[in-house]
């Protein structure tokens, strides 16, 4: 990944990219500086929270990195895995009903939802919900596809 452009967002822009990941995530965003890296050749662009990457857009829809939700922990759109599904989560894989144990009840198909394990409550990656939260516990089937996760480019990314 390569950086396009580098600038440091208004305070407009800033409240509104708190405002929504408050309502997406239910995660408090603060910090002192606020910086957008656009990227070459990628879907992904990402913010700068005081340095560290904590934040990223997808098609310009805002959501935590791995790193940002494990400082600013979500308390919505949350699905927890069991410890039998965490090195698969974490290596990219998609979720798979029989590995959740817990779900947000406000989840909708289309949704993001970060991946968190059940044991230290840490997120280990960031997916798109493919069902609705009534219907992710069950036998089989992939529910959420992962978009970003511990180790992958954009985890990996230093500017």
């Amino acid at each position: 990944m390569q950086v396009k452009s580098r600038h440091h967002l208004r305070s407009d822009a800033i409240s509104e990219l708190q405002a929504g990941l408050n309502e997406s995530f239910g995660s408090e965003v603060t910090g002192d500086s606020f910086e957008l890296v656009e990227l070459n050749d990628t879907a992904f662009d990402i913010v700068l929270i005081d340095g560290q990457q904590l934040i990223a857009t997808l098609e310009e829809e805002p959501f935590l990195t791995v790193q940002g939700a494990n400082v600013f922990p979500p308390t919505k759109s949350v699905v927890t895995v069991d410890a039998g599904a965490v090195s698969f989560v974490s290596n990219g894989a998609d979720v798979m009903r029989p590995g959740i144990v817990e779900v947000d009840e406000q989840i909708s198909a289309g949704d993001l939802v970060a991946i968190a394990e059940e044991t230290h409550h840490k997120v280990l990656a960031i997916g798109r919900a493919t069902e609705p939260s009534d219907e992710m516990i069950g036998e089989s089937g992939k529910v959420v596809e992962s978009i970003h996760y511990v180790g992958d480019e954009l985890y990996e990314f230093s500017v």
